[in-house]
């Protein structure tokens, strides 16, 4: 099977192209895992990729919500359609983590993080998105998760209800990437915490 994008011939205003979108309670009814921690996935997207309107970034993580891949990359101006939305998905994927299609049951999760101008409410564009989240997804092995568009009015996971102020499309990131394993604390007492403690009063 070989996967590129659409002939420029086809418009996406066609019949096929309108039936490649998923509405918010389609999506919803799809059985999409929930993430425990929607805003810590979030801040740490935004502080690796900081997205700018019209990116995109996909990530995958493991069973414990930790990051393990991700990508980020500019949506070229074209009409919505998640046929194409879908390729240039699996393209990336493919670019960042190797597929899971011998696993009888998918165990990583593969999140949309789209920032983009307008509103929070869904898009036709957000529903062509969904659609070639999921059907990538299908087709690298990998159980599809969150979609999540991040405007000026903050982040929000579409089909859930949930969302933040922020970050949002105009906001600095964070300066600690929250789904990243911080690093460990300094130890307190003992010889080393005092030999310290004598040398910075005898300074």
């Amino acid at each position: 099977m070989t996967f590129g994008f659409a002939p420029a011939a086809a418009p996406a205003s066609t019949p096929a192209a309108a039936n490649r979108l998923l509405e918010p309670a389609e999506w919803a009814a799809a059985g999409i895992p929930l993430l425990r921690n929607p805003r810590e996935v979030v801040s740490g997207l935004h502080a690796r990729h900081r997205p700018q309107p019209a990116t995109a970034v996909v990530a995958v993580l493991d069973p414990d919500e930790r990051l393990r891949a991700s990508a980020s990359f500019v949506r070229r101006p074209a009409a919505a359609d998640g046929w194409m939305f879908r390729n240039v998905l699996l393209a990336q994927l493919r670019r960042i983590i190797p597929h899971d299609l011998r696993r009888r049951t998918p165990v990583r999760t593969a999140v949309l993080l789209y920032c983009r101008e307008g509103d929070a409410r869904w898009t036709e564009e957000d529903g062509a998105w969904m659609w070639g989240l999921r059907d990538a997804c299908t087709l690298h092995g990998l159980r599809c998760g969150a979609y999540i568009t991040l405007t000026r009015d903050g982040w929000q996971v579409l089909g859930e209800g949930r969302g933040g102020r922020r970050p949002h499309s105009g906001s600095d990131p964070e300066p600690f990437a929250t789904s990243e394993a911080p690093p460990p604390a300094p130890r307190a007492g003992g010889a080393a915490s005092d030999i310290l403690r004598r040398a910075a009063a005898a300074r």
